[in-house]
């Protein structure tokens, strides 16, 4: 599957072609969603709304959201039945035809708001499909002493998709309406599409080890959590913090409208001081010294700071600085905390752990975006700055908590084994 040998100093998406392609589907597919998301979210407190902009700008985040939750059930299914490579393409395929459905129709008409309701449900569920599923394939597409290279490239290349899909969002719309937008989605999903038809993946039977007798049965979430407390505690953390960190995406158009008086470039410069950050964060954060836990709690506390300083002060350069700032810390949390459960949960519970994981946390995001949304409407945007800050504060001090305590939790057996685990992981592998 992969080069020989004397190849092994490339880059890992130029010496194996398979992971190389599939992993420039998956910018192109995250780009087009995240394109969209920050485009019609500008296009509705710009243009479309006139009254009450908070709460269509934050039921619009919540709807582009929902999928990933309610679906996790069906997703899980749906990649252990169907062939992985089939699955991704349909999963793009579709979200490229209904792109090119709503660009047919801006063309044509004025769009009404539905429409761009039910369009970006659609794109949200096809990509519920397509995120799980490409984590899943890793194994199908590379060999073993390459996994951990490619999780890397996932983590760091999602944040590299979302901040060229932020910058060009709100510029498109502004240029060249939703047209425009929903024409350069669906050139992305229909190339990723035929990118994918293009791939070989290996077969289960192939990728799988020599072990002899049937895989034992799945836990569920409940029976991986109860063996480990620390983790559940960390889940708990990070839940309530995601209330007040997603947010964001409500407050940066409704910030730049009613502070700055800016258009969609200001966006697309908040957007993209936000992602810079985060792909930073991503790199670096494996560099932070100090456990997990009180790299953790450092971060959220310094992303309280960076969060609610534009509360205070409504000057472009601050908020695009503070944004760079908080971004830095979510990638910084994002890089930590996954080597430490990569640690932490058992080899077999992992798929499990993970796909809930990703529900549970994103649970979070429709109700921080109807909530802010609503408040939006009736509070001054700069307060709304000041609540995701005065939010943080509790979830940092329980994370710094946490650390003392989580040799005291679980089993006598798992006590004494995960703060030598939380320690290596502070070593930054990946």
């Amino acid at each position: 599957m992969t080069a020989p040998t004397a190849d092994r100093g490339l880059p890992l998406v130029l010496r194996n072609r398979a992971f190389g392609t599939v992993w420039l589907g998956q910018v192109l597919t995250q780009a087009a969603v995240r394109m969209f998301q920050v485009g019609i979210s500008w296009w509705l407190v710009a243009y479309a709304v006139s009254g009450g902009n908070g709460l269509a700008s934050g039921l619009f985040m919540a709807v582009s959201t929902l999928p990933a939750v309610a679906l996790a059930p069906v997703v899980a299914r749906a990649i252990a039945r169907v062939a992985h490579r089939s699955l991704l393409r349909g999963a793009a395929a579709c979200a490229g035809a209904a792109a090119t459905a709503l660009a047919g129709w801006a063309c044509a008409s004025d769009l009404p708001i539905a429409a761009a309701y039910a369009a970006t449900l659609a794109l949200a569920t096809c990509q519920a499909f397509f995120d799980p599923c490409l984590t899943t394939s890793v194994p199908e597409l590379v060999d073993d002493e390459d996994i951990e290279a490619a999780t890397g490239f996932e983590l760091s290349t999602q944040s590299l998709a979302s901040l060229g899909g932020a910058l060009l969002g709100a510029l498109i719309v502004d240029r060249a309406g939703v047209a425009g937008l929903a024409v350069g989605c669906a050139a992305a999903y229909v190339t990723a599409a035929a990118l994918l038809a293009t791939v070989r993946f290996r077969t289960p039977e192939q990728g799988a080890g020599d072990g002899d007798g049937a895989a034992p049965e799945p836990r569920t979430l409940r029976q991986v959590l109860s063996g480990l407390p620390f983790v559940r505690k960390i889940l708990i953390s990070f839940t309530a913090a995601n209330l007040f960190t997603t947010a964001v995406f409500v407050v940066i158009p409704l910030y730049t409208k009613s502070v700055l008086h800016g258009g969609g470039g200001t966006v697309a410069l908040l957007e993209a001081s936000l992602g810079a950050g985060t792909l930073i964060g991503s790199f670096t954060g494996a560099r932070v010294p100090g456990r997990p836990t009180v790299v953790g709690a450092c971060a959220l506390a310094a992303m309280a700071v960076a969060l609610g300083l534009p509360g205070l002060v409504g000057e472009r350069p601050v908020i695009a600085g503070c944004l760079a700032v908080a971004g830095w810390c979510v990638g910084v949390i994002g890089v930590r905390f996954v080597a430490l459960f990569q640690r932490l949960v058992p080899a077999g519970d992992k798929p499990a752990f993970f796909a809930v994981m990703q529900a549970v946390l994103g649970a979070t995001f429709p109700v921080a975006s109807l909530l802010f949304g609503l408040l939006g409407d009736h509070l001054p945007v700069q307060t709304l700055c000041l609540l995701q800050a005065a939010g943080l504060v509790p979830a940092a001090l329980a994370l710094a908590l946490l650390r003392e305590n989580a040799p005291e939790h679980g089993s006598p057996e798992e006590a004494p084994a995960e703060p030598e685990l939380v320690a290596d992981a502070a070593g930054g592998a990946r």
